[in-house]
């Protein structure tokens, strides 16, 4: 029986960066299909007690970098722990993730997702800029009216819909993977993603 997962996170997520190949090659594995859900963390943050970054404690602030450094490492992925661009916003690349999948299908939309992700994480570039975001659907081969799309009332409505869905699951943070009601948060529970896939 072929498994399928919603793929909820924010585009500005360095965890969601950090699992995102894996997560699609072990989806691929598995023949899982994936329903790509960028949402509005921040609005999934108001309702579940998470806080902006730059309203953590110094401390947790401090060990959060410590672990981006550990797992950029140990997974051998290159990463700016701290990005010329970031904090930044994430909703012009989420709709554009969003318009993807509506028109392109699922594959189009992760592999715009992932170069977001390094966009922001290893290349240093603002995807906030919609001259950005144009050059990523150029790079990707991806039709370039996807960006005027991302912004009309269709795709600002899936959008809602899917912060809206994560918030009544009872997410909290990113990335989540859910797959038959099941939660699954971040990058570091994959191999009980793969585990759940092949079961």
């Amino acid at each position: 029986m072929s498994r399928h997962v919603d793929y909820y996170f924010a585009p500005q997520s360095p965890w969601t960066y950090l699992g995102h190949e894996r997560f699609v090659a072990m989806a691929r594995a598995a023949g899982a299909t994936v329903r790509v859900q960028p949402a509005d963390l921040g609005a999934v943050f108001a309702v579940s007690g998470g806080l902006p970054l730059s309203k953590r404690p110094p401390q947790r602030q401090a060990y959060r970098l410590v672990e981006l450094r550990r797992f950029s490492q140990h997974l051998g992925i290159p990463m700016n722990i701290e990005p010329r661009f970031f904090p930044v916003a994430g909703d012009p690349s989420a709709k554009l993730i969003v318009a993807v999948e509506q028109h392109d299908g699922a594959e189009a939309a992760l592999r715009l997702s992932g170069a977001v992700f390094r966009a922001v994480w290893a290349e240093q570039r603002n995807i906030a800029d919609p001259v950005l975001l144009g050059e990523l659907l150029a790079e990707n081969q991806i039709p370039a009216e996807r960006l005027a799309q991302s912004q009309g009332p269709e795709v600002q409505a899936r959008y809602d819909a899917n912060t809206r869905a994560a918030i009544d699951l009872g997410l909290f943070g990113a990335p989540s993977y859910v797959i038959d009601g099941e939660i699954f948060w971040g990058q570091d529970r994959l191999d009980f993603v793969e585990r759940q896939l092949n079961h």
